[in-house]
């Protein structure tokens, strides 16, 4: 981490700590990709600190706790210790602010993204640096009322263990399978985020076989939960047709459309079948209707034109040899 940083924003506020998925990043060996910091400073006061060295305060967040600051052309984000408590059916939780790091840990996600860095020391109140260490996604005290919170949550799970090619805790999934139905709760926008990155990530599959056993799948793309345990009772496919996706999935180049083209490219099977009198099926013009699912898809996750274009051809032209998907799809038998 670059520790300049750290002490730039200290000489703003004290005390303060980086938080969340920053220190995550950190001990990963990575470079954060946001800079999130906590303190017991109220919002007013941290606006006010900002001003009296000459930056500029950034106050989008300022009504939940959070101030933003410009320092060497990165953005921080600096945000009052607080609780947050949602009522039914409202993802925009009523905030408190608190003087404890330990009620501000408590309300977050996961382990992982629970722990905070004072400069010197992690702050690891829920064992989630040892959870990082053996790739568990684990929630924070109680799964029932993280996901009942935030029920994307669920998403990020799959999300978090397909980056870190781990695994979900058990609690943690089984409560899943209990409230995927709060899937619903949440924007198609939302969910193409969540979907982007496991499918981006480098182990595709946790997060899509996660989403699948926990029946999250039922809620987002149905016709895609069809294919698990789906034979294809075809000589030329040993793999049912969802062993099948994810090998096209994960050895397909890590580029989105590429990814979702993999995915969603033998969508039209189970609906096409046809049984001949040689005892196997035949999936003729599945990469044509393949391609109107996708249309149907673009719609209902609100897809920009250029993917929905992009994904469309790629399902349609997955079968010729010109195609980017003809290779690998070959070779998931």
């Amino acid at each position: 981490m670059n520790i300049a940083l750290f002490l730039k924003v200290k000489e703003i506020t004290n005390p303060v700590y980086l938080v969340g998925g920053s220190v995550r990043d950190l001990l990963l060996g990575k470079e954060p990709k946001d800079y999130d910091f906590t303190t017991p400073i109220l919002p007013e006061k941290i606006e006010a600190l900002i001003r009296q060295v000459g930056r500029k305060p950034y106050l989008i967040g300022k009504r939940f706790g959070t101030i933003g600051v410009k320092i060497d052309g990165q953005m921080m984000e600096i945000t009052t210790f607080r609780t947050e408590k949602y009522s039914e059916g409202n993802r925009k939780p009523e905030v408190n602010f608190v003087n404890d790091l330990a009620e501000d840990l408590s309300r977050r996600d996961f382990t992982i993204n629970a722990m905070a860095f004072d400069g010197e020391n992690i702050i690891d109140l829920f064992n989630g640096k040892e959870d990082l260490e053996n790739k568990i996604i684990k929630c924070v005290d109680k799964p029932n009322e993280r996901f009942k919170e935030d029920p994307l949550r669920m998403l990020r799970a799959g999300r978090f263990a397909s980056q870190l090619g781990g695994t979900i805790e058990e609690e943690t999934e089984n409560l899943t399978k209990q409230l995927n139905y709060k899937i619903l709760e949440i924007s198609k926008e939302r969910w193409v985020m969540e979907l982007d990155k496991i499918l981006l990530s480098n182990n595709p599959e946790i997060g899509l076989n996660f989403l699948i056993r926990t029946k999250i799948m039922n809620f987002i793309l149905p016709e895609i939960s069809m294919q698990k345990d789906y034979d294809q009772n075809n000589p030329h496919h040993k793999l049912t047709l969802w062993e099948h996706t994810l090998e096209v999935v994960k050895n397909t180049p890590n580029d989105i459309e590429l990814r979702w083209g993999a995915l969603l490219h033998d969508i039209a099977k189970p609906f096409i079948r046809i049984d001949n009198n040689k005892g196997y099926s035949n999936y003729i013009k599945h990469d044509i209707l393949g391609g109107e699912f996708v249309l149907r898809f673009a719609s209902y996750l609100k897809w920009s034109n250029r993917r929905r274009d992009s994904v469309y051809n790629l399902v349609v032209n997955h079968l010729t040899e010109s195609s980017p998907l003809r290779k690998v799809d070959m070779e998931a038998k």
